[in-house]
């Protein structure tokens, strides 16, 4: 606990500095290397894993994502490991825990990480009705929203969705469309949801990117396993020259009050 509280006041500060990337306090981290504004009007559907396109990530950049926070348990050690590296990364939370931990979902938040919604229980959207999918839709974006912000609104402030399994219908992807809610699949992924050491887990992982070279990369933050890899990880994209993107949406400033 005590190194998790010294990186996230580290992180802090440099949060409520608005320093660039590059100033991060410790100069041998990782870094964000650069913050990438994603309007769903233009990037609707990105993730190659599920749709044609994905967003415009040069060689060696990934962004970040975790899927199914909060956890306390594992997120402690997830933002202990971005802050000692200075990483923002994407957060896709299930509106259920998220109404069960509102601190803590307000603590990655202010730690300055991007907050996406991820329905309420996780269901699969593909086999309910289509109003009932998009009422599960809905239910956990007002959840998340409500945590964030302390009202109930199925508007999100974050307008990034990602879907369960990957599971969708048309009915639900044309409703998020209609909404301007941009959904992310993921280019490459972990696997972590299958059960192995966090050594495994690494090595998995850096095949699949040194493969691809560049993309969105699913983890999820329940998995201890994923928790206690991902410091060597973080290592791992610093030592082979990779950079990390941010990704946020329209409008609200960023960390150095610029978007690319």
């Amino acid at each position: 606990m005590r190194t998790f509280g010294a990186a996230i006041l580290a992180l802090l500060a440099w949060t409520s500095a608005t320093q660039a990337a590059t100033e991060c306090p410790r100069k041998d981290a990782l870094g964000t290397s650069r913050v990438l504004t994603v309007d769903p009007a233009t990037y609707p559907r990105v993730g190659t894993k599920s749709f044609p396109n994905t967003l415009p990530l040069s060689d060696h950049e990934v962004v970040l994502t975790f899927d199914d926070g909060p956890w306390p348990a594992t997120d402690r050690k997830i933002l202990a490991a971005l802050a000692h590296e200075c990483v923002r990364a994407t957060f896709f939370m299930i509106g259920k825990p998220a109404s069960e931990h509102p601190e803590l979902v307000r603590q990655i938040a202010a730690l300055g990480h991007t907050i996406g919604h991820h329905t309420w229980t996780h269901h699969n959207l593909k086999y309910m009705k289509p109003d009932d999918a998009i009422g599960e839709i809905d239910k956990g974006i007002a959840a998340v929203e409500t945590a964030l912000h302390g009202r109930a609104t199925t508007t999100p402030s974050t307008p990034f969705f990602r879907f369960p399994y990957f599971e969708m219908s048309p009915e639900t992807l044309a409703n998020l469309a209609k909404r301007g809610i941009a959904v992310f699949g993921a280019d490459l992924w972990a696997s972590d949801w299958n059960k192995m050491t966090p050594q495994e887990e690494l090595k998995l992982l850096t095949g699949r990117l040194n493969a691809a070279g560049r993309g969105i990369i699913l983890l999820h933050d329940p998995k201890a396993q994923t928790a206690a890899m991902l410091p060597a990880f973080l290592r791992y994209l610093h030592d082979h020259n990779y950079r990390i993107v941010h990704i946020v949406p329209p409008g609200p400033k960023t960390v150095s009050d610029q978007t690319h």
